[in-house]
């Protein structure tokens, strides 16, 4: 008999593995084993006629969840129970937070274990912490569980009472969500202040001066020492504006004491000063000390592994889960900052072995918790264990590494002298007008040295920080080297990053900060947003669902009313409140969420709410089926037209919306003839932005006219014939490479330019053109030369080279390569088109070609067996839709017209894909 132990993962069961003593069996749940029901399929005969089977939550009878066990939960069921039939104990070693506490609850509730059972919890996988947690067990906190299992049928209530609303009044696929509808709440509104955006212009004067005059033949100013740079800050006694004196209508605020200064009025000034003396009117030196900051939690993990490595929430999250599971630091899911007392001794022992004694604190910082509603885990994210590893003796790699080595200096740093800096301000008096320099001495770094915020170089960020002014003495005069009169805008309000929305939502106490990075994901994956770069744009759609949900249903959207929701939810955690009454009132009150839809769902009428209005704009935008698409009057006709995916609401103007409603009365733009063909070229604006075509489209024709999309750098002003025809010709063969022989080709991707090495079997090596380089003149040569280079992974800063680690041998069916390779998530074995990742445990260096085969075999079985569910899964439906063929193309050119989006063209309609009515 033995004592059988029960994790979320297989990770974290093979490393808690190897610190239990014998005759411990450790086996996964794979997460939950059981929950509401996903989908129609899932709910049981006997209720499916019942008016709330729909939401998985019986709202007529206290609100008991209908809990279900999916089918891909019923084989790890099946082997739970086999092996509680040999144990004579039973742990439950779930994580320490309300969900894991909840995946116990439901674990004992479906195993129905006749044996004793524990709970036990630690918040770090390492022999000292488990051996201490097998010690400290505890019965499961019904409280807690009580609090998850409200939060969750709060939260079904919610996105499966409004999505179908959506649904029926804006568009299928869409969803709404406590915490996901207030954040996308905040985005519209950021893109609404920044189209209100109005910009205002000043201007001002920047000197270049030198402490003494330079000498001549010997270095340039801008080269000197003691040169340094000061802004014109006032003139006749007035301070002069900047771009922070400007309210959103581009007006002076009234309350503000300053001049703008227009542009010929600083080049007036600017020759009105050149060739007078220059005087240090003023020095002033504030000493200062900065502190470091605390040690990461949840939110502030994702928000800095956003700026430092470009990672974005849910990808922050999942690095985190693997680092946590396999006994790489301290558990991820937690709003403290609280450090042990063992934690603070290993960070302390780091500083003094890599910095000195002189760069400790002079005593150990513990830092509170300043978030509203802290819960969670009771120690913030470290380096797990006694004695910190550090990075490079891990054995980490890639994305896995940057993340350790991110929360080891930011637990190290914490325990760390402060950082002495003195600000320097020098003033300096020309005529009327007052000049200031700004500099800045760092006379002690202290946890500098070893942790900067949003810098991956501590040492190279120290010596940026640094703005060292020359020595000078009130009287001096330095010398003027160059005076330039500078043009300025205001700038619209920045769109929110991954970063700033999940610092805005934990500050608001809006939701937990461990569902942070699923919210964003489905914010993303729903189409309420798109990355802008770094930043997250809101769409049309998102507008829509908003400007329906603020109207209809105010409070649900509400920072004030969602935070006093999340701490009610916590209030019942701690058995101050009581769950039932609250979701009562919350669902079936006089303004309960059942009620308001009921009463509202009448008013609401669909083709307003798919209507958007933007300021300063005539035209219509609504949400069609297939996306966004703007309305227009001309004349006695209504005129439609795709809006290109790509385009935000903030940006969107008159005359974009003229040409695109000009190219469907007029038809596209011709740029010109073929010269070869003579077939025409037509500048064209679709879903996905501008793109040329070769040739006319036509129903008659069965091949669709050849089309190359705009490549960043040509606009539609800009674009002409000779570069369309070049477009259009693309992918070009360039030539072949000289040590394989195989064709290397220059095309347009979904990510931009590249270049192609096509192997042949052993598949194609892309890489993506530099700024540099043109896609219709790049060479053989420059090709070579970027395929040579490693392969950059489209994650921030990382890399893989296409050089294999470790070539295996050939496979016995098709004698084709088997390698290893080095990918963003770690190694991986490639065979074809076919990779696999190696097991957990398995090094590069112990895996055989038998291994690997067996590995390989098994995902192609996989793939076959998924493919051949599809095909019979789709087989009996054959016949039928062949004989619905006809009535399919029919219903395709009638979609042209089709209310729903009557900007849609055939072709587009067939290249959509429309999403699933999934809330």
């Amino acid at each position: 008999m033995s004592t059988l132990v029960i994790v979320e993962s297989p990770t974290k069961a093979r490393t808690i593995r190897n610190y239990l003593p014998a005759g411990y069996r450790v086996e996964a749940s794979m997460g939950h084993i059981r929950d509401l029901p996903q989908s129609a399929s899932e709910i049981p005969e006997k209720v499916k006629s019942e008016p709330w089977a729909g939401l998985g939550v019986n709202v007529e009878g206290d609100f008991e969840p209908l809990y279900v066990i999916p089918k891909d939960k019923k084989k790890v069921v099946k082997t739970l129970k086999e092996a509680l039939e040999d144990a004579e104990e039973v742990i439950l070693a779930t994580d320490e937070d309300r969900e894991g506490e909840s995946i116990s609850w439901h674990l004992l509730a479906v195993l129905k274990p006749k044996v004793p059972f524990k709970r036990m919890v630690f918040h770090e996988i390492t022999s000292e912490a488990i051996q201490k947690a097998l010690q400290n067990c505890r019965d499961i906190d019904e409280q807690l569980v009580r609090a998850q299992e409200t939060r969750r049928i709060l939260d079904r209530l919610f996105g499966y009472t409004l999505s179908p609303l959506l649904w029926k009044k804006i568009a299928s696929g869409l969803s709404a969500g406590r915490v996901q509808s207030v954040a996308v709440r905040l985005l519209v509104q950021r893109e609404r202040d920044r189209r209100a955006f109005v910009k205002a212009s000043y201007s001002d004067l920047k000197a270049t001066l030198s402490a003494s005059a330079p000498k001549t033949g010997t270095e340039s100013p801008s080269l000197n020492p003691d040169t340094f740079e000061a802004k014109l800050v006032a003139l006749n006694g007035s301070r002069l504006a900047t771009g922070n004196d400007f309210d959103q209508g581009g007006n002076l605020i009234a309350t503000r004491s300053c001049i703008v200064l227009g542009q010929e009025e600083a080049i007036a000034l600017q020759e009105q000063l050149t060739g007078s003396v220059w005087t240090v009117s003023k020095i002033e030196e504030r000493p200062t000390k900065r502190k470091p900051a605390p040690p990461f939690t949840t939110s502030t993990l994702q928000q800095e592994s956003n700026r430092k490595l470009g990672l974005s929430a849910r990808d922050t999250m999942r690095v985190a889960q693997s680092l946590y599971e396999n006994g790489f630091i301290t558990y991820m899911r937690t709003d403290s900052v609280h450090l042990s007392e063992q934690a603070i001794t290993a960070a302390r022992s780091c500083v003094e072995e890599l910095y000195g004694r002189e760069y400790l604190s002079p005593q150990p910082r513990q830092y509170s918790t300043k978030s509203k509603n802290a819960q969670e885990a009771h120690e913030a994210i470290r380096p797990a264990g006694s004695k910190f590893r550090k990075p490079e003796e891990t054995g980490l790699a890639n994305v896995d590494l940057r993340l350790y080595d991110l929360i080891w200096k930011r637990t190290v740093a914490c325990q760390m002298a402060d950082a002495r800096q003195t600000f320097v301000t020098l003033e300096l008096q020309v005529s009327e007008a007052v000049f200031r320099a700004s500099g800045k001495r760092i006379d002690f770094p202290g946890f500098l040295r070893a942790y900067v915020e949003g810098s991956d170089d501590p040492n190279a960020a120290l010596e940026n920080q640094e703005v060292i002014l020359p020595s000078l003495a009130v009287g001096d005069n330095p010398e003027c080297n160059n005076l330039e009169a500078l043009y300025h805008e205001t700038q619209p309000p920045a769109r929110y990053t991954e970063a700033s929305l999940v610092k805005t939502l934990e500050s608001e106490g809006i939701g937990r900060p461990s569902t942070y990075a699923s919210v964003i994901g489905t914010i993303v994956d729903r189409g309420y947003a798109q990355h802008k770069g770094n930043a997250l744009a809101p769409t049309f759609t998102a507008f829509a669902v908003n400007n329906l949900l603020e109207k209809h249903f105010p409070d649900l959207v509400d920072t004030t009313f969602t935070a006093r929701m999340e701490q009610t939810l916590d209030e019942i955690s701690l058995g101050s409140a009581d769950w039932l009454p609250y979701l009562r009132e919350f669902y079936k009150g006089d303004k309960g969420l059942d009620t308001q839809v009921k009463q509202q769902e009448t008013e609401i009428d669909p083709q307003s709410a798919r209507t958007i209005e933007l300021e300063n704009l005539d035209a219509k935008i609504r949400i069609g089926r297939y996306g966004p698409y703007v309305e227009a009057e001309n004349g006695s006709e209504t005129v439609t037209a795709s809006i290109p995916k790509d385009l935000t609401p903030a940006d969107v103007s008159s005359e974009e919306i003229e040409i695109f409603l000009k190219q469907k009365t007029a038809g596209p733009e011709k740029i010109g003839d073929h010269p070869e063909t003579e077939e025409p070229i037509y500048l064209c604006v679709g879903q996905y932005g501008p793109y040329v075509q070769l040739g006319d489209a036509s129903e008659e024709k069965k091949k669709k006219p050849k089309r190359a999309s705009l490549p960043k750098g040509i606009t539609t002003d800009s674009i002409n014939l000779e570069t369309a025809v070049g477009l259009l010709s693309l992918p070009r063969l360039l030539g072949t490479h000289p040590e394989t022989e195989c064709k290397v080709k220059a095309g347009l991707g979904r990510f931009g330019p590249y270049v192609v090495h096509d192997r042949g079997k052993e598949g194609k090596d892309y890489r993506s053109l530099k700024a540099e380089d043109d896609i219709l003149t790049i060479s053989l040569e420059r090709a070579l030369e970027l395929l040579a280079q490693p392969k950059r992974s489209r994650g921030k800063g990382g890399t893989s080279s296409r050089k294999p680690l470790r070539e295996l041998g050939k496979h016995p069916d098709n004698e084709e390569a088997v390698n290893i390779y080095d990918g963003r998530y770690g190694p991986y074995i490639k065979h074809g088109k076919t990779n696999v990742s190696l097991p957990e445990g398995k090094s590069v260096e112990e895996l055989t070609l038998a291994e690997a085969l067996d590995l390989l075999a098994a995902k192609a079985a996989t793939s076959k067996g998924s493919r051949k569910s599809t095909k019979s899964g789709s087989s009996s439906s054959k016949k039928k839709t062949k004989s619905s063929s006809k009535t399919t193309k029919n219903k395709k050119k009638e979609a042209n017209s089709d209310s729903d989006n009557p900007a849609a063209s055939t072709g587009e309609l067939e290249a959509s894909q429309e999403k699933s009515m999934t809330s």
